[in-house]
């Protein structure tokens, strides 16, 4: 009988991890010591790995990464974690292992679950998912000023026990455009650093310009709107270093719409980075939009109503784990594309934030009676993100808050057409791209 020897690299970074009321040990003893439901009881951004035996478990937070490659040795198997696909390539490479890998060999630990592996050696057996996270849907009443309130006293919940781990001296940028989502976040983050007692002028709202954009404009009357434009920063770059090639290699994904606004990040982020060289806290409003089932159905030939509205965190996790639409190399919805917002903030040295990406947040939007208030009405649907946000400000801040049309990252830097000449919408290509890093 072969008796064989397993090892585990974990190759997570210690700061990567931000936990608000464990310590690292303290997390990932919980992992084996308490039911599956117990991993909300940890606050903050994580990505935790913890062995008993031959058991390995994984666990990580939406708005963290987590990536994991089991090699074969004459010994036994090797399991590899990592936040990116390059960290474990890099570590089989050192090893003498390289020949085995291949970036779709790699697997993606799915947000809201808990990740079983075995290492028993060949074959190697499935991984077991165990969901911690079930919100409710459709619990709250049909009442959007309820619903606001609800939504937004979370958001600002979230935004206050992230400040509170901040020191006081230090600044806070918000990602800003003046929409729905960067409108909230930074009015919340303004009202809730007056209410602890701290200092707003440490606040900044950046706002890239690549020239002609139609953001710098939305967010100067979105803040002249609310007397606040003092805090606006309008970031400039030149349009001609975006390079669809460098984001693909940062944020290791080619789907084009999260290429494309990753390659607005970075440069928004290069910018920040080049006029403040010591910055470190940005905050910023992803996963509003997929709270809220705000993405225009047409685009997407697999999308109906029926299907949004029904399929619980659609957004948040795609068509989810055990469906036939699932995939290993990529866990689905933002839960794969958040690294279009995590990948350019860490490559510059920022710790990023969203307060939309935290359970608490996602399980009171998951309670909104889309069906109800909708009637599978689609144009209902997307008028309510507005409503809802609007009115949940008004009643946590007492500010008004401007409402603009929605408008994608990427298309308010600078004109749509504009974009697109630099950044063709070409998957088959950034996908080659992609598989070349590894050729």
């Amino acid at each position: 009988m072969n008796h064989y020897i397993e090892r585990v690299v974990d190759l997570i970074e210690p700061e990567y991890n931000n936990l608000y009321n464990l310590t690292l040990d303290e997390a990932r003893a919980l992992l084996f010591s308490q039911p599956a439901e117990a991993i909300r009881t940890i606050h903050g951004s994580f990505a935790l790995l913890a062995k008993s035996g031959k058991n390995v478990r994984m666990v990580r937070s939406l708005d963290r990464p987590m990536r994991y490659f089991l090699a074969k040795r004459a010994e036994g198997p090797a399991l590899i974690v990592a936040s990116r696909i390059d960290t474990i390539y890099n570590w089989l490479r050192a090893e003498g292992l390289d020949s085995q890998f291949h970036p779709s060999y790699t697997r993606m630990v799915p947000a809201h679950h808990i990740v079983d592996i075995q290492l028993i050696g060949c074959p190697d057996p499935d991984p077991v998912y165990t969901r911690f996270f079930t919100p409710v849907s459709a619990a709250l009443p049909a009442d959007l000023d309820h619903i606001g309130h609800a939504y937004i006293s979370a958001v600002a919940e979230e935004i206050a026990q992230w400040l509170q781990r901040i020191p006081a001296a230090e600044p806070i940028g918000v990602a800003f455009s003046g929409g729905i989502d960067s409108g909230s976040v930074f009015l919340t983050t303004y009202h809730v650093m007056r209410k602890l007692g701290m200092n707003p002028s440490r606040l900044k709202a950046f706002t890239l310009d690549l020239g002609n954009g139609p953001d710098v404009e939305q967010a100067r009357s979105f803040l002249q709107a609310v007397d606040l434009e003092l805090f606006l920063e309008p970031i400039e770059a030149d349009a001609a270093t975006l390079n669809a090639a460098e984001t693909i290699r940062i944020t290791e994904d080619y789907k084009p719409l999260d290429i494309e606004s990753a390659t607005m990040a970075l440069a928004l982020c290069r910018g920040i980075r080049a006029r403040y060289p010591d910055w470190l806290h940005l905050i910023d409003g992803d996963g509003g939009d997929e709270n809220l089932k705000d993405y225009p159905i047409e685009e997407n030939p697999e999308l109906t109503i029926t299907s949004v509205i029904n399929n619980r965190m659609l957004y948040q996790e795609g068509w989810g784990v055990g469906k036939i639409k699932h995939s290993l190399t990529y866990s689905g919805g933002l839960s794969r594309s958040y690294t279009r917002t995590y990948a350019p903030a860490h490559h510059f040295g920022f710790q990023g934030f969203s307060p939309f990406t935290r359970s608490e947040v996602i399980a009171v939007a998951e309670a909104i009676p889309f069906i109800d208030i909708t009637q599978y009405n689609v144009p209902r649907l997307y008028e309510l993100k507005g409503e809802i946000v609007s009115r949940g400000i008004a009643s946590v801040t007492g500010m008004k808050m401007p409402v603009f049309p929605k408008r994608r990252f990427q298309h308010g830097a600078l004109p749509e057409d504009s974009m697109r000449r630099r950044l063709p919408y070409r998957e088959a290509e950034y996908r080659k791209q992609f598989l070349s890093l590894y050729q």
